[in-house]
């Protein structure tokens, strides 16, 4: 069991033996005031946990969670969402996937990525997809181009991966240098191999009820599947997502929407925005300011799902900076129910759905179930 910041992490590997004991439980809770049960969500206990009945109603709150930590009630604690063990069981379960369809008819998907530039840390990002699509049997096609070429040239990479039948996606890294049009560049690419859906129709089709896209952009795709798989109930709930960027914070709020959860978006000119955190549910903050939402502005068990990932100095590390989200974690982690952690919490997802999409792409070319 590892402690973080008064959260509480139990490893992955966890039975359902504690949520079928719940009842009796809560039972007992009410009628003994042996635990109180107010989180909203809560953890599946290994078996060899579950040696007395004593044992149950001091680690264990309900949530039908596959993979999960869990809070001792004696304690305010939250559930700390492991987003890397989360993407390690969605990369298996697409290992699996891709190689099915490969014995099956013989077709491998395909990943394409256009680096322009020399960002550092653009470059960073395209090696570790790069990485990532050998690690689940994925084929990784990758350009990069000077930093002066011209938008022409990119757009004739894209023309030749639309094409191209061993693509089945196309992600364009982003940001692109300044003198490219960006609208230009992502509207070319076909919307059938639009694996970062940023392509307009699937951002309309994602906001019109009864439609459905063929891609939903992969950060938040990739916070909506944290709080599936942690068993997070979101109809009904009131959440709040701060920011409202095109790539992160509006397809955030549109996805909790089809979830039938009550939307408020807060942004930059917000007046007084702690007043509406303070009633959310559920929160996904992308606004890129390092610690803004403080402990006192979320409302007692909401859950923090924290895409922010800023650089703060730090001296005592090697590097001189540590890395923190847009919610101070120390603050929040004693109010929350549930909680992201920077790094190791959204980050991970946003690969792994990416990789997802790419099979869902080849799938849907090939017509493989």
């Amino acid at each position: 069991m590892e402690k973080i910041c008064g959260a509480v992490r139990l490893s992955p590997e966890s039975s359902t033996t504690a949520r079928l004991l719940l009842p009796l439980t809560r039972n007992l809770s009410r009628q003994h005031g042996v635990v109180s049960f107010n989180r909203l969500v809560g953890v599946r206990l290994p078996h060899r946990h579950l040696t007395s009945l004593t044992a149950l109603t001091t680690h264990c709150s309900p949530s039908p969670s596959p993979l999960v930590s869990a809070s001792v009630a004696t304690e305010t604690s939250a559930i700390v969402i492991d987003g890397k063990a989360i993407a390690k069981q969605i990369r298996d379960e697409i290992t699996e996937e891709v190689s099915k369809m490969k014995n099956a008819i013989g077709v491998t998907p395909g990943l394409a990525v256009i680096l322009v530039g020399d960002r550092k840390d653009s470059a960073t990002y395209v090696r570790n997809k790069k990485k990532a699509c050998e690690s689940v049997g994925i084929n990784s096609f990758e350009v990069r181009l000077p930093e002066d070429c011209t938008e022409q040239e990119v757009l004739k990479f894209i023309s030749d991966f639309n094409d191209d039948p061993s693509v089945h996606g196309i992600l364009v890294q982003l940001p692109l240098p300044s003198h490219m049009n960006e609208q230009n560049i992502l509207n070319a690419v076909s919307i059938e191999k639009d694996v970062d859906g940023f392509h307009p129709l699937n951002i309309g089709r994602l906001a019109m009820r009864g439609r459905e896209p063929l891609f939903v952009p992969c950060t938040p795709k990739g916070c909506i599947e944290l709080l599936h798989r942690y068993g997070i109930n979101i109809k009904g709930k009131k959440a709040v997502v701060i920011g409202r960027s095109n790539i992160v914070g509006m397809p955030a709020a549109l996805l909790l929407q089809r979830e039938d959860a009550t939307i408020s978006i807060v942004h930059s000119r917000t007046k007084n925005p702690e007043e509406y955190i303070r009633e959310a549910d559920i929160i996904i903050s992308a606004v890129g300011q390092p610690n803004m939402v403080r402990g006192n502005w979320i409302k007692p068990g909401a859950v923090i799902i924290d895409v922010g990932i800023n650089p703060v100095e730090d001296t005592k590390s090697p590097r001189g900076y540590r890395l923190v989200g847009d919610v101070c974690y120390e603050e929040a982690c004693k109010v929350a129910s549930a909680i992201t952690p920077v790094p190791g919490g959204v980050g991970p997802m946003t690969i792994a759905m990416l990789l997802s999409n790419t099979l869902i792409s080849a799938k849907r070319i090939h017509n493989f179930q």
